[in-house]
């Protein structure tokens, strides 16, 4: 049958409770729930060393036991144990069975350590937090009268730490046991001091927005006004993955503040608070443009603090230097674009001594560019036809380390540049590497893989030069070695441009043969699907069940520039609908497919742009698969949406032609939908629309809901259930009818 021409509106309509295979009836156990489980997350996962954490001078470093019951210091070039740093069997005034995780000050006289988090966002929690002393073995709670804290940080002579407790900010002087409350306004769903919220956490990953001055005399901090930010709130239910029997009968409810599109920001403003009078101060901007304020930090050695601001339209970056006890603020950074500041720009400003570096695409490609604390630019460090993707700063001597998307957008190298100008490689020249650099740059733990190689963690000096592994992941290669197929890049054209790509093949593939394919993608502005790194997933399980299962990177995607990137600037979805199509239509004419065997899946954006892709009238898609799909861009935050598209006033036409919601009439083949209901990030109400316009319409879907899990679908084996229930609808409506 080819659905290109036939509208499809005979499909069996879902709220599935379990999974069925082909060979089973619907309701019945399906086998690639437990088969699937080791290509997904968390089973997927390879080791790494755990909590490496350098001590100030990078000779040794931390890590937690595997027991959770102490922290272990070795020695960094030798890797040989030290001492136990912390050992919870043998601390005074306080006893504790385990802990999760740790921080160390900046002295390293001190240690934070926790227990029983409580996840809040994506990257937030609380926790019971306790502070070690190293010379006594005094163990203490971080607060008396807090029972859980939030965003702990020690102030630079270790002597003090902020919290947030209930949306307000406390000091512990650990010299006297004290507790000091900053902040007395917070309130939930009003007032957040210190911390950031929602919308803050997830665009600008942030979750502390305090900072103590380098003379540990004044703490500054955001406070964030969300008093008029329209609440949103999701059920709970009683479920099985972790049960809670509180709504066994009655569903509960979730509320938080979300603003989508168009909608009201939380007003955030500025303050300091002088530690010795414990006053509270003001910091007025004169900009009345301001909308948002990323991060704050101050300059090493000096008291200046570093405030980077954006406007609405996150066009225009603004950087400020503010002197918190006169209140007095200086620019000494702007920079506009066309479309948008690209969020590398402000959340990875590196500060010395007496300069700071910026990573900025002014250029057309992201490049390094070093400035004076008064505003001037002191040089260009980086240049060429490339971007630079992440700056790990300069040691004594003058070196700058840093990651380039080079020789080819597919791989990252670490590189060096030294005094005189010359460029040096430290690590594979091929690849992904990322590297963990000790404080004075002698030695950079480097993680690094490529398409065919898991990752491998070795200890490096500067220079590149391996010291020692730290892990290889031999046992965790031979789980897959000779038992998948290999994956392999190639290149597709769409309206002139060479598209990059990936194509895995079945293990036995035979050339003569047809084979039915699964597109997968992401697509989202600035990510990158197809990489040289290692990146175990359901794809690879997909091709031993007989798929040729295939990922492209469209006009919008990351790491070839801005001009690539930007070509999706206010109107999300269209070139990106273009290149996928493209592709089937290239893959359709390779003689080992069959050309009417073509689905295409995604997750959040993938799932946004399969949907779209499934609603043009030039798909050739015999079946899609869209798990958590934004529907409407107005639907979501007004900081990604508003970024590449702006506010839904100022781009009518481009949000109703971006919205698969207002493209369901063209809907011509089956389709899944999969969310989770406490998905905080792209609501359910994004899927539910959708139905509902398909249900006026008399149009069917399947439809498979995970009660309870958010939006990574995560616990209690439900990832591996998400990619056995696409498997199965694939067999059924593509591999199975051709």
């Amino acid at each position: 049958m080819n659905y290109n021409y036939i509208k499809y509106i005979f499909c069996s309509v879902a709220l599935t409770l379990g999974t069925a295979s082909a060979a089973t009836a619907a309701g019945a156990r399906s086998p690639y729930v437990s088969e699937i489980a080791k290509f997904v997350y968390p089973e997927n996962a390879a080791a790494s060393p755990a909590n490496f954490v350098y001590m100030p001078d990078g000779q040794s470093y931390l890590t937690l036991s595997p027991d959770h019951r102490s922290i272990v210091r070795f020695d960094t070039k030798s890797g040989k144990e030290i001492e136990t740093f912390v050992d919870l069997t043998n601390t005074r005034e306080t006893t504790l069975p385990d802990i999760e995780g740790f921080k160390l000050s900046e002295n390293g006289a001190k240690v934070l350590v926790y227990r029983n988090r409580t996840p809040i966002y994506r990257r937030s929690f609380t926790a019971e937090y306790y502070v070690y002393e190293v010379r006594t073995r005094i163990l203490r709670p971080l607060s008396e009268k807090h029972s859980a804290q939030r965003s702990p940080l020690f102030s630079p002579d270790g002597r003090m730490v902020s919290f947030v407790a209930d949306n307000n900010i406390y000091i512990k002087k650990l010299d006297y046991n004290t507790e000091v409350a900053v902040t007395e306004d917070g309130r939930t769903g009003e007032i957040i001091n210190g911390v950031s919220d929602w919308t803050y956490e997830e665009e600008f990953a942030t979750t502390c927005s305090m900072a103590f001055s380098p003379d540990n005399l004044t703490l500054c901090f955001v406070k964030y006004n969300e008093k008029e930010v329209p609440t949103y709130t999701l059920p709970i239910y009683g479920g099985t993955c972790n049960a809670d029997q509180r709504y066994a009968l009655y569903p509960g409810v979730y509320s938080y503040k979300y603003p989508v599109a168009g909608e009201q920001n939380s007003r955030v403003s500025l303050h300091s608070y002088d530690i010795e009078t414990r006053k509270v101060k003001d910091i007025p901007f004169a900009d009345q443009t301001i909308e948002y304020i990323p991060n704050i930090q101050y300059a090493p050695g000096g008291n200046v603090l570093i405030v980077p601001t954006l406007n609405r339209d996150q066009n225009r970056l603004e950087i400020y230097s503010v002197n918190p006890k006169s209140t007095v603020v200086k620019s000494i950074y702007v920079e506009k674009s066309e479309t948008w500041i690209a969020p590398e720009t402000y959340e990875n400003i590196y500060f010395s001594q007496d300069n700071f570096t910026v990573l900025s695409s002014r250029s057309g490609f992201a490049h390094l560019y070093q400035y004076s604390y008064a505003g001037a630019e002191l040089r260009q460090l980086t240049s060429g036809d490339f971007d630079v993707t992440a700056y790990y700063g300069t040691d004594a001597l003058g070196n700058h380390y840093y990651q380039a998307a080079l020789p080819t957008p597919l791989d990252r190298t670490v590189k060096s540049l030294d005094k005189k100008g010359a460029v040096h490689t430290v690590s594979p020249e091929k690849g992904w590497s990322i590297a963990a650099f000790s404080p004075a740059k002698e030695y950079m733990m480097l993680n690094y893989s490529d398409v065919s190689t898991p990752p491998v963690y070795s200890l490096c000096n500067a220079s590149g030069k391996t010291l020692r592994t730290l892990e290889d992941n031999s046992a965790y290669r031979a789980r897959y070695e000779g038992k998948i197929p290999a994956k392999e890049f190639f290149t597709v054209e769409s309206d002139g441009y060479a598209l990059n790509g990936y194509m895995i093949k079945p293990l036995d593939f035979n050339s003569s043969k047809r084979y039915p394919v699964v597109m997968t993608q992401y697509s989202g502005p600035g990510s990158q699907s197809v990489v040289n790194r290692w990146q175990m997933d359901f794809d690879y399980f997909y091709a031993l069940k007989g798929y040729i299962v295939v990922c492209v990177d469209g006009r919008g995607t990351g790491g070839r520039g801005r001009a690539f990137t930007d070509m999706v600037y206010k109107q999300l979805g269209h070139y990106e609908t273009i290149d996928q199509i493209a592709t089937a239509n290239y893959l359709a004419g390779l003689p080992f497919v069959d050309r009417n065997a073509i689905g295409i899946s995604g997750w959040s954006y993938g799932g946004y742009e399969a949907l779209m892709c499934a609603t043009e009238p030039s798909s050739p898609f015999a079946a899609t698969a869209a798990i958590a799909p934004v529907t409407d861009w107005r639907f979501y935050d007004t900081v990604y949406a508003e970024r590449y598209m702006l506010t839904p006033r100022q781009n009518e036409d481009g949000y109703f032609n971006s919205a698969p919601l207002n493209r369901t009439t063209r809907l011509a083949c089956p389709l899944l939908l999969m969310y989770g209901t406490a998905d905080d990030n792209v609501h359910p109400a994004n899927t539910l629309e959708f139905v509902s316009r398909l249900q006026s319409q008399g149009t069917l879907c399947d439809m498979f809901i995970f009660p309870n899990m958010n939006h990574s679908i995560n616990g209690c084996n439900a990832r591996a259930v998400v990619y056995a229930k696409m498997l199965d609808f694939f067999d059924r409506n593509i591999k199975n009818n051709h």
